[in-house]
């Protein structure tokens, strides 16, 4: 079976492949973008320089970790080409151990009968099971292979460390526009390619290189589907002789554009912490970018919902504090109505917190608190403030002195609520922004009350004609034990 890599121009066949195999680069030097990881000296730079014998440092293993459509099959092969390796690739969707340790004996008995290594690509090497990544070490650390792995999700979360630790992780990025469009006018004109049959006008060659999304094999097959559609049998049924790819003739093979967004991988967690971000500081309109990126790739609409509600009390609390009331309503309404509707309703919820004061005493406040608990300061519950529902407890001293607070001015009692060992500690800092402005003269005023030492003076002294007995854990309260509070 021929390889897809083993474009001959001279290959009767070669036009019945599609147009992203037959350009593939055949060199480093013929690959587009990606110079950080072609640098001279790089492990995939070391790769392809030819096998020397003797020599006494051997390339290391490499998994390049990138989007689709950034060349990481093609650098894995034309490495193992151009060093005169041979190359065995391995796909983790369909290989099973048993096909790993085959390959991994050809390439012993290769490396044994004949001196020739191999280097060996597995494609999407996330798939692969910890038992299959593990029949790899053994070959990985003898160098029975020099072992080239692709992956599109994080291989700190998706690779075994031991094979982690034997590997140098390449990054690849993107294809910026500029590098799409070189790829695209190339296949215009190369005779591997187009072969200048066919005229791309500017306009179209903008829209194909938009639409991509950075990935220059979705521009190839989008290019590749323009063509057809100007020189395929419908095109000549119209009579249509001028091959002229247009701006309209790529809208007609695709309208909707390749969105960057792996749900399981970095993307995910990337664009989610950019729309947080984006309404944790303001901006309604990168928020609402972002949460576009999210629908349009097929984000669950309920992990949004919820993302928002989180937002709503981390990044706005008390400033204005009917915004977690919105954030749930959204989410409820999201769930009841469904996309494509539920779009509104994010948009609606996302602008409604990016645009809100700011606020994160709140979080502050319950992370601080549950510092103080973890690391033992928490003390005990002052007697006053316990519960006293039999006599028993009453005669403990529970519930005895407790000042009932709507016996106070303004319903705030000159009375230490924490516990001894915390006293004076604060929790709860208002910011100036907002509901919490207000929030911040009352605590203020609160604050003073509630530690002053003085039972009347400068703080109102409870009003003796009001009777409030069975607060005071009487017999009256008894009957609703074990809470009186």
């Amino acid at each position: 079976m021929q390889d897809l890599f083993d474009v001959s121009d001279a290959a009767d066949n070669v036009m019945t492949r599609p147009l992203a195999v037959r350009m593939r680069p055949r060199t480093l030097d013929e690959v587009v973008g990606q110079e950080q990881a072609l640098v001279p000296g790089s492990p995939l730079r070391r790769v392809a320089a030819p096998v020397h014998a003797g020599s006494a440092t051997a390339p290391t293993s490499i998994i390049l970790f990138g989007p689709p459509g950034v060349g990481k099959t093609t650098l894995a092969y034309i490495a193992a080409t151009q060093s005169g390796r041979a190359f065995e690739e391995l796909s983790a969707v369909t290989s099973g151990v048993k096909d790993v340790r085959d390959v991994l004996k050809r390439a012993h008995d290769r490396l044994v009968l004949e001196g020739r290594e191999t280097v060996l690509f597995i494609d999407e090497v996330h798939r692969f099971s910890k038992s299959q990544q593990d029949a790899l070490l053994p070959s990985v650390e003898n160098r029975d292979v020099t072992f080239i792995a692709a992956t599109t999700e994080n291989p700190s979360f998706s690779v075994i460390s031991p094979l982690l630790s034997r590997s140098v992780v390449v990054k690849l990025e993107s294809l910026e526009p500029d590098q799409i469009r070189t790829v695209v006018e190339r296949a215009i004109h190369d005779k591997r390619g187009l072969n200048d049959e066919v005229r791309v006008d500017d306009a179209a060659i903008d829209d194909i290189v938009r639409m991509s999304g950075g990935d220059a094999r979705k521009a190839l097959t989008v290019l590749e589907a323009a063509a057809g559609a100007v020189t395929g049998d419908k095109a000549r049924e119209k009579g249509e002789r001028r091959r002229i790819v247009t701006a309209k003739t790529v809208s007609s093979v695709m309208d909707v554009a390749t969105v960057r967004y792996d749900k399981d991988g970095d993307q995910h967690y990337d664009v989610i912490s950019a729309f947080i971000k984006s309404m944790r500081g303001s901006d309604p309109d990168a928020a609402i970018h972002y949460l576009a990126q999210m629908l349009r790739a097929g984000e669950d609409p309920r992990f949004i919902a919820r993302r928002i509600m989180i937002a709503a009390s981390e990044e706005v609390g008390m400033a204005e504090p009917q915004i977690l009331q919105v954030a749930v309503a959204a989410a409820q309404a999201v769930d009841m109505v469904g996309m494509p509707e539920a779009r509104i309703i994010l948009a609606e919820a996302t602008i409604a917190v990016a645009t809100a004061p700011k606020s994160n005493a709140s979080y502050n406040a319950i992370n601080d608190a549950l510092a103080d608990i973890d690391a033992g300061r928490i003390g005990t519950v002052p007697l006053y403030l316990r519960n006293a529902p039999t006599k028993l407890m009453k005669q403990w001293g529970n519930h005895e002195g407790y000042r009932y607070a709507h016996d106070w001015p303004n319903a705030v009692a000159p009375q230490e609520y924490m516990p001894e060992e915390l006293r004076g500690t604060v929790y709860y800092k208002p910011t100036s922004r907002g509901y919490e402005r207000e929030v911040s003269r009352r605590m203020d005023a609160i604050r003073r009350i509630l530690h002053s030492e003085t039972d009347g003076e400068g703080t109102g002294a409870p009003r003796q004609e009001e009777s409030h007995t069975p607060r005071d854990g009487g017999a009256a309260h008894a009957s609703r034990a074990p809470h009186n509070d």
